[in-house]
């Protein structure tokens, strides 16, 4: 990435500042601006996650670079996180949306500032800017909303057609240990401890909380966008990562705004695009400022103009679980073209041959199937992708169309039209669409799932009648790939995919009476030419990595019983920023465990090890959830521990039974 020191403004950076809510609590931003008379927009980004130490190395790349290119941009720090004031209660919940309108507002309403406010993040940044949008302060005027989702229920981190995600309580977990770390005495003062310690006993419970709600209910609808696209009438720039877990907003956006909105999608993980991975990279912060000067500036940069759709077409490559280039083509398109036409196979017929005979209409239990799932959210640690399918190919029931005569675009999101019968009230359905190799090798290409009890709609239950054929349709997840020609496609269905979801409480065997795959297969070469510059920052924070970092992966299968066990351990070592004086470290360790027989036997276990010192005094908070079932209900256990000095000043613990719906 090529580090730029010279900007068209000199710039200031004021590191705290107190921006007043309503209610008299204060939120504590961090102002990047540039040196000039004349009134400009302002960029906000509007997090929980500590602008001062733990997205500061980020932050770096980013801000300064927007504001000496005429902007103001401000990060702030979310109620009872980092060094602002108050309580968390939620994510994305109605006070976050109060207190992100109010900054806004109060931007706006600034000297310096012209008026005009733009919102930009990734991930939870990504999600409150549409969520924002969607409540049309009038000063939001424009929107970049990276690797971020319409649905809160069904395509988010925890249900994935209507299935319970592993990483539900993965992320109750992270956010428990997140936001219990304290504000920093040297921008709060003495006040540090007592702000701190309130957080700590209005920790709210949010596995309990995110697990009751297994349906689409008006928990999820709240901040779920889809719910009235036309409310938004700020200018979207939606960008995303073929790597990352959410790939199907971009096209979802495109399809359904009526404000201004275009679509960027690259090979990326949950990353920022200028320094994602896998490459290629892109200048994305340019394409962000081209975003910005059209929409809070007016400037006629024909940014209309662009392809509405601009995605890396992957190429097919042998399956592993670390790219550090992923190699393939940019392709544009407009309105029209975003999803390409369909062609229809049967999977039970003549159009598909079946891999097994007839005998591979039946899907059989499998609990070990999963194994080569990948991580949800990939960030660039060893060993998160989806490695050889081969593994759960063996476990599923697979149909194989033969070898391609010539090569086959997939882009768009391939649909399963299925009818099933199911041996039980309750069941799940995974399906993968796979690249085999010539070599026999399998590459994950997309996938779908979909509850069966939710087969009629996420907002009800209805359960599966035993022994008789019900119809249901998976949607899959949105892609752009390149199977060559001598390559073949196969569809790989399962009735469990653990631990990426939560297995059902019953072993099912379902027996498939018809399928019929929708492809959308692209036959026309790119509409537009697509091309970008090499990537560029503001010059990084310089760290000291005084402890090295670490990442494992073991999947290990029991030699005696039948038990499969996946350990994950994280761990960034020790860093220190000598801008603040601050050190930082973060554990993460995880354990699902299964065994092959029993769905009830399913846990997943989570350690969370935070830590911050300073000049001889040492923080370190530590937090843990673990989740299984009885079959009727989650078992939901979870303890927060924090230390001053390594004496434990603070312990809470949580019990919980939760129904099974």
């Amino acid at each position: 990435m090529h580090t730029v020191t010279t900007f068209p403004f000199e710039t200031t950076e004021t590191p705290h500042i107190w921006i007043p809510m309503p209610d008299g609590v204060r939120l504590s931003a961090r102002i990047w601006r540039p040196v000039t008379d004349k009134a400009v927009p302002a960029i906000l980004e509007f997090l929980p996650y500590r602008k001062r130490d733990c997205t500061s190395e980020r932050d770096a790349l980013t801000h300064p670079y927007l504001a000496g290119h005429g902007y103001v941009c401000i990060r702030v720090d979310m109620r009872g996180c980092g060094d602002s004031e108050g309580l968390f209660d939620d994510e994305y919940s109605p006070q976050e949306m109060a207190d992100c309108i109010a900054v806004i507002e109060w931007l706006a309403a600034q000297s310096w500032c012209s008026g005009d406010v733009g919102m930009m993040g990734i991930s939870w940044g990504g999600f409150n800017g549409l969520q924002v949008a969607a409540l049309a302060p009038e000063p939001l005027k424009a929107v970049v909303s990276i690797c971020s989702t319409v649905d809160r229920f069904a395509d988010d981190i925890h249900y994935k057609g209507g299935a319970m995600l592993g990483e539900n309580v993965a992320w109750a977990a992270t956010v428990l240990a997140w936001f219990a770390l304290p504000p920093d005495p040297q921008v709060v003062g003495e006040r540090w401890r007592e702000m701190w310690f309130a957080r700590l006993e209005n920790t709210p419970f949010l596995a309990e909380r995110w697990v009751k709600h297994q349906s689409r209910n008006a928990y999820w609808q709240h901040g779920s966008v889809c719910e009235d696209f036309s409310a938004i009438k700020a200018a979207v720039l939606s960008v995303g990562g073929w790597h990352d877990g959410y790939r199907n907003t971009v096209g979802h956006l495109v399809d359904n705004l009526e404000a201004p909105v275009h679509g960027l999608i690259g090979p990326w993980n949950h990353k920022y695009p200028h320094f994602a991975v896998p490459a290629p990279r892109i200048d994305f912060l340019g394409e962000m400022l081209r975003w910005w000067d059209r929409w809070l500036k007016g400037e006629k940069n024909d940014v209309e103009n662009l392809p509405i759709m601009r995605r890396w077409l992957m190429d097919s490559v042998p399956p592993q679980p670390d790219y550090e280039v992923r190699p393939g083509q940019w392709i544009g398109d407009d309105r029209s073209a975003v999803q390409a036409p369909l062609e229809k196979w049967h999977l039970v017929g003549r159009d598909l041959v079946l891999s097994e005979g007839a005998a591979a209409r039946t899907i059989h239990p499998a609990l070990f199937c999963g194994q080569a799932a990948g991580e949800y959210f990939p960030h660039g640690g060893a060993a998160e992708l989806p490695d050889d399918q081969r593994v759960d190919d063996a476990l599923s029931c697979c149909f194989e169309l033969g070898q391609l005569h010539s090569a086959k675009d997939i882009v768009g999101a391939p649909k399963l039209r299925i009818q099933v019968i199911s041996d039980t009230p309750k069941a799940q359905i995974a399906v993968r669409l796979c690249d085999v190799h010539p070599d026999g090798k399998s590459t994950l290409i997309t996938h779908g799932f979909l509850n069966l009890r939710h087969r009629e709609g996420f907002e009800r239950f209805k359960d599966l009648p035993a022994g008789q054929v019900v119809p249901a349709t998976i949607q899959f997840d949105h892609c752009a790939y390149r199977v060559p020609a001598g390559h073949s496609l196969r569809v790989a269905l399962s009735s469990s995919y653990w631990p990426y979801i939560w297995p059902e409480a019953e072993l099912t065997t379902l027996r498939l009476e018809s399928g019929v795959l929708e492809l959308p297969v692209r036959s026309e070469s790119s509409q537009y030419s697509v091309a970008f510059d090499e990537p560029r920052s503001a010059p990084p924070v310089k760290t000291e990595q005084l402890k090295a970092a670490s990442r494992h992966r073991n999947l290990i299968r029991s030699q005696v019983g039948a038990g499969l066990v996946l350990d994950v351990e994280d761990d960034t070592g020790e860093v220190r920023d000598p801008n603040t004086g601050l050190t930082m470290r973060s554990r993460l360790r995880e354990r699902f465990s299964i065994n092959e027989n029993d769905p009830c036997s399913a846990e997943s276990h989570f350690v969370w090890l935070r830590t911050m010192q300073r000049d001889g005094w040492r923080i370190k908070v530590e937090a843990e959830i673990k989740m299984r079932t009885d079959g009727e209900n989650f078992l939901i256990s979870s303890g927060l521990k924090t230390f001053e000095n390594d004496k434990e000043i603070f312990e809470k613990t949580w019990e919980s039974s939760v129904a099974r719906q």
